[in-house]
């Protein structure tokens, strides 16, 4: 059995706190019951924001960091989106937007109940529209950047979580959702942002290894894999 066969099941439904959620293939997360998309970590403008320390790199993540939410509105008929946080890579970003990417995003918030959640690299309020606010407590559930130990349940981004995954001597690095009976932490959604293997130190103070699963994004599905699979690296 290979590593992008294990176990598919499609739609895969993700049960957290009582509630049914859809993990899709771009990182998001589909809400039905609040009919709401939740998204972490955009990180817009993150290649602009090189540019004030002379590194110059192709200034296109907005754009497609964009698209990818245009198109997961569209397919799930969402008409909320929570945004977890970093949803700009810098507080500047706001002010960096090309017309295009800002017309965009100010259809988003014109036709969505949109809410931009504060994060560590974008904690202060803007004028894009939409309700800007620290955290959100949502039918029991606290929506927040970080993941925090002290706060249950709670769906997070902040931590990038990927999993390396050995199966039958192959092995492969996918972005993936991570959860316990406390939290889950959420992908992170810009197109231009790495993950961290979900073993590493920063996710022992908020996640459980004995109960922790994983849901890992494959090139054309999600797959829940088994903890024994999960290594190092």
């Amino acid at each position: 059995m290979s590593v992008a066969q294990a176990q598919p099941q499609s739609p895969l439904e993700l049960i957290f706190a009582a509630q049914t959620f859809v993990p899709l293939l771009s990182g998001a997360l589909f809400w039905p019951a609040q009919n709401a998309l939740l998204v972490a970590d955009l990180h817009l403008e993150k290649m602009s924001s090189f540019a004030k320390s002379r590194q110059f790199f192709p200034p296109y993540d907005t754009k497609a960091t964009l698209a990818k939410l245009e198109r997961d509105l569209s397919e799930t008929g969402a008409t909320r989106v929570f945004s977890l946080g970093d949803s700009f890579h810098r507080d500047e970003g706001t002010t960096t937007l090309q017309i295009h990417d800002r017309a965009l995003i100010a259809e988003f918030v014109a036709h969505y109940d949109w809410v931009w959640i504060a994060g560590n690299h974008d904690p202060s309020a803007h004028d894009l529209g939409g309700h800007c606010c620290d955290e959100l407590s949502m039918d029991g559930l606290m929506l927040s950047h970080e993941p925090d130990a002290n706060i249950a349940p709670q769906i997070a981004g902040h931590l990038h979580p990927g999993a390396r995954i050995r199966i039958n001597g192959r092995s492969t690095k996918r972005p993936c959702f991570v959860f316990d009976h406390d939290r889950l932490i959420m992908p992170s959604y810009g197109v231009s942002t790495g993950n961290l293997n979900v073993l590493k130190p920063a996710f022992r103070p908020v996640m459980n290894k004995e109960n922790m699963r994983v849901f890992a994004i494959g090139r054309d599905q999600i797959y829940p894999v088994a903890t024994k699979y999960l290594v190092n690296g």
